[in-house]
This record gives C-alpha cells, sequence and structure tokens, in this order.
C-alpha cells in the first residue's frame, strides 16, 4: 500500500464542500470560484480513483468512499487547526484547564498554587478533580495529572512520582485510643480510599497480619475523603509520600507504625501530542516538575519522629510510632486505582 497522501489543497475543498453540502458555499468559505472547488474535487477523485459525491440533486451527497474518507479528512484538519492555534498563543498567558486527582489536588496543588498565579498572572486556571484517563483525550482539558500505570496510548506521558503508603491518624484519636501494636488496628475504624479494600490488604500482607479481625471499615471513592475522615478522627486511613507529608509536618496527622509499602501505582502527568508543543502547558507542566524537585519527599518515619519530638505538651505528647515486624516490606498485590 502507497503511504502518499492525497493534494492537500483538493482535500480542503473536498472536506469544506462534504461540510457545506454545496460547492457554492464551500467556494465561499475557501474564498476561491466555484469552477476552482469543482476542479479540486474532481482532480481528488482522480488520484484516489474513486467517485466521491454523487452527482446530481441540489445538495451534494457521499458516495460510501466520500462517507469513509470525510471522518479521517475532517480529524486531520481539525487537529491542524487545534496545534496552529496553540502555538499561536502566548507562554504566560491564556486559559489552561487542568485535571488532577482528587487528593493530589487538594493536599500538594492547591497548597502551591500561588507560586504559579504569582510567577504566571496572566494565564487564568480552570482545576477540575479527576482521575478519568479518558480525560487526556478531551478538547476541554489541556493537562492531566493522573494515578495509575502510565498505560496510556496515543498521547504524550511522563512520570511524576512514586509513592508509598502507611497508616495515617489524628494525633487525638491515637491519644484517646492508642495504638500499641498492629492488632490494636481492629479496635478502630479502617478508612479505605478505594472501593475494594486492595491497599489496606497490601499493608496488613507486608505487616505480618493478613488473618487480622476487621472492625468497623468505611468505604471512600478516593484518598481525599479517607485522609479528611483522619484528620476528623473518624478512623485509621492509608496516606502516602506526597500528598499526607504537609499534614503530617503540621501535625495534623502521625503516622503511628514504621512500615510502608509501595504503591503498585504512580502519578503521571498527560496529554495530547499536539497539546504538549503549546508553550502555555510547558510551563505548567515545567513548574509541576520544579516544584516536586524543590520540596522534596521526607520518609514518614521520620516527619512522624520529627514532629512528636518537637510537640512538647501538646496532643501527640508521648506518643511513639510502633515498629512494625517487617521493614523491607514487598507485596504485588493488585490495587485500585481510585487512591488519591
Amino acid at each position: 500500500m502507497s503511504n502518499r497522501l492525497p493534494p492537500l489543497n483538493p482535500l480542503r475543498a473536498f472536506e469544506a464542500a462534504a461540510r457545506r453540502g454545496s460547492v457554492t458555499a464551500a467556494a465561499r468559505e475557501l474564498n476561491v470560484t466555484h469552477g476552482a472547488v469543482s476542479h479540486q474535487i474532481r482532480a481528488l477523485e482522480e488520484s484516489l480513483g474513486a467517485v466521491l459525491f454523487e452527482r446530481g440533486g441540489k445538495r451534494l451527497k457521499l458516495t460510501s468512499q466520500g462517507a469513509l474518507l470525510l471522518p479521517a479528512v475532517t480529524e486531520a484538519f481539525g487537529g491542524i487547526a487545534a496545534a496552529t492555534a496553540l502555538m499561536k498563543r502566548p507562554a504566560t498567558s491564556g486559559s489552561l484547564t487542568i485535571t488532577c486527582v482528587p487528593a493530589l489536588l487538594s493536599f500538594w496543588i492547591v497548597p502551591r498554587l500561588n507560586r504559579f498565579t504569582e510567577q504566571y498572572p496572566d494565564v487564568k486556571l480552570s482545576l477540575v478533580a479527576a482521575n478519568e484517563p479518558a480525560q487526556i483525550f478531551s478538547r476541554d482539558v489541556d493537562v492531566s495529572i493522573l494515578y495509575g500505570d502510565g498505560n496510556w496510548p496515543d498521547c504524550w506521558t511522563r512520570l511524576w512520582s512514586h509513592l508509598r503508603l502507611f497508616p495515617i491518624a489524628s494525633p487525638t484519636l491515637l491519644n484517646s485510643r492508642p495504638l500499641r501494636s498492629v492488632r490494636d488496628l481492629s479496635d478502630h475504624m479502617l478508612l479505605h480510599g478505594d472501593r475494594d479494600g486492595r491497599e489496606w490488604n497490601t499493608w496488613f500482607a507486608a505487616a505480618d497480619a493478613v488473618d487480622l479481625a476487621r472492625g468497623q471499615q468505611l468505604f471512600t471513592s478516593d484518598a481525599r475523603l479517607s485522609t479528611e475522615a483522619a484528620l476528623h478522627g473518624q478512623g485509621i486511613a492509608l496516606g502516602d509520600t506526597i500528598t499526607a507529608a504537609s499534614l503530617i509536618a503540621r501535625g495534623e496527622l502521625v503516622v503511628p507504625f514504621d512500615l510502608s509499602v509501595p504503591a503498585n501505582d504512580a502519578f503521571y502527568v498527560a496529554c495530547r501530542q499536539e497539546v504538549r508543543a503549546a508553550p502555555i502547558v510547558k510551563v505548567f507542566i515545567d513548574w509541576l516538575f520544579a516544584s516536586l524537585q524543590e520540596d522534596g519527599l521526607p520518609e514518614p518515619q521520620t516527619s512522624a519522629r520529627m514532629l512528636l519530638r518537637t510537640r512538647g505538651g501538646r496532643t501527640g505528647e508521648g506518643y511513639q510510632p510502633v515498629s512494625s515486624p517487617r521493614t523491607r516490606p514487598h507485596d504485588n498485590t493488585r490495587k485500585s486505582k481510585t487512591r488519591a
């Protein structure tokens, strides 16, 4: 099969005529004569060896061959137009729509957002809390920050960060109902950031406590809700090294066990290939990676211990993290992608 493309001007005339249903209307749109459009359509048909329009009648009607060609031509010209518009957009001004997994958006992006808006005051941001890979391909979305395996074909994707999972709790809750060992978790509400409990199962496997009797459990749609429930003292949630880090550093949450497990998935930045070339998109993505590098990711155990040593006579005084039987866990259980 030949890879040679048909001539582009005749393709443009064909697309306009098919969309408008009239050679005359297509000629007006393209600012050429009626005869020029007719000539280009005939040239395209000769090039392809196929009849594209049924002759006769007031309105043009596509043949089966023309109907097969039109969607591909329309999509191609639409992509070229979109990319051209993006290229003409100034690097430091314009509108940018970002979708981001809820917990990362609430606990990491939003607290740092002023850094971006102060540096680029003419960029109008729209933020959407979502973890839907299909939105990568929406023309209403510029950049998506997703939690998953990164296997999304036909788009630009880059790993942003791996993460580890570990229990987190309100210091007030733990002062009233201490956790002296992993077994004490059966007396606490377990807060799930996934719908099937795989994340907690992974952690219990690493802690040699798969057989632990489970008490009350609350299932939520994403880690933002389970983390917020932990902040309000509703139970014990699983946090991660990114979204829970600042909450631990401020003493709003503590890490009761010296055990974390690697998450099977990670955070990725993704967008359509043609959008990646836009200067305004590059500005935001570069800021996103630079911010992560500047902040760093402290180990959760270290953060908790520093917190407890410096709290003095406050709520967390006297509480110490409990060592778990295993310090370097490994588990390959597949986990739900609703985290964060």
